[in-house]
């Protein structure tokens, strides 16, 4: 088992769009020849657009791109503008004369995190387009990751800095990657030793406090806005996989959420995760396979979105990085 690659999945490019006017952005999956999709919702408070076509028994079968984004409901404007950039290059179901780009899309809340005012729009969309390449992508800071948060079941002045992050594993030339934008209301928690590594901090910011044995203590969780958080990815295969298959491993990829946050699906969370399948690597290695390959690089990408990110101070609040805490 290997996890590490020059490339993303063959036929599929990922670009981000993160703005430079305060910490938000969006980041774009492109399947310009189509790619079998599923998507599986298990937050209670998703910001989505066109999962329904995903349903295994819907007609669609193959989309061009999936959009994850900053900016709560208003970010999925974002995905007009991927809509936008790929018919302009002949990308889509054909309908009559025209091609028309099928491009889901999740967002997730980070309106906290500076001017709230200043969303991903369509033309966010676009340039994550312009960006896009085959290359393995950039995690931290960045795209959908920008304005990232994790841990603030106790308030969002004792939790730490998000992100996005990327993982693939290997299995007989198979190969299964996820791309994760982290902004969980828990804890992030090394899945190998089932320790927090990053989330909800002591009082005096120093430490992380451990939210799941607070939470067992009788600590308080901090009365929250409804869904303003979220966790939301694209797991993408180069495996022979039908539209069943790629719902199951959507749902398959949850057990990865469940390894690497926690509390995770909550009320307050939207989390979302798309699956792609290309068929580019020729082969079906069988759903019990593939889906142990998902759910260990969803755990991968989530423990690497807070390694990759750094901190941030925006409008006096701050946000310190997994590398940085302790430092203050």
């Amino acid at each position: 088992m290997t996890s590490t690659s020059s490339t993303f999945i063959a036929g599929l490019e990922v670009g981000h769009f993160t703005d430079p006017r305060r910490p938000t952005g969006c980041t774009v999956v492109l399947a310009r020849q189509g790619a079998v999709a599923g998507v599986d919702v298990r937050g209670a408070a998703p910001g989505t657009r066109e999962t329904d076509l995903l349903a295994p028994t819907n007609l669609v079968e193959r989309v061009h791109g999936i959009v994850l984004a900053g900016g709560s409901a208003w970010g999925l404007e974002a995905a007009t503008g991927a809509v936008r950039w790929l018919e302009e290059q002949g990308v889509g179901m054909p309908v009559g004369p025209a091609r028309l780009p099928i491009v889901p899309a999740a967002v997730l809340f980070d309106l906290l995190v500076g001017d709230s005012a200043i969303r991903p729009d369509a033309e966010a969309g676009y340039r994550a387009c312009q960006a896009a390449s085959p290359a393995t992508p950039a995690e931290g800071n960045v795209g959908a990751g920008a304005g990232a948060v994790v841990g603030k079941i106790f308030g969002i002045a004792r939790a730490m800095k998000g992100g996005i992050g990327c993982a693939s594993v290997t299995v007989d030339g198979v190969t299964v990657a996820a791309l994760v934008a982290c902004n969980a209301l828990g804890d992030v928690i090394d899945h190998d030793t089932a320790l927090p590594i990053a989330g909800a901090r002591t009082l005096d910011g120093l430490r992380l406090l451990d939210s799941r044995r607070a939470l067992l203590a009788g600590e308080a969780p901090r009365p929250l806005i409804a869904g303003t958080n979220t966790t939301i990815g694209v797991i993408c295969t180069d495996a022979v996989v039908t539209k069943i298959q790629a719902t199951r491993l959507a749902q398959m990829g949850h057990d990865g959420l469940a390894r690497s946050i926690n509390p995770v699906h909550t009320m307050s969370d939207g989390d979302t995760l798309f699956a792609l399948g290309t068929g580019a690597a020729g082969k079906a290695p069988g759903m019990m396979t593939l889906g142990a390959m998902a759910a260990e690089a969803t755990a991968r990408a989530v423990v690497r979105a807070v390694r990759a990110a750094h901190g941030i101070d925006v409008a006096g609040l701050k946000l310190p990085s997994l590398a940085e805490l302790g430092r203050a």
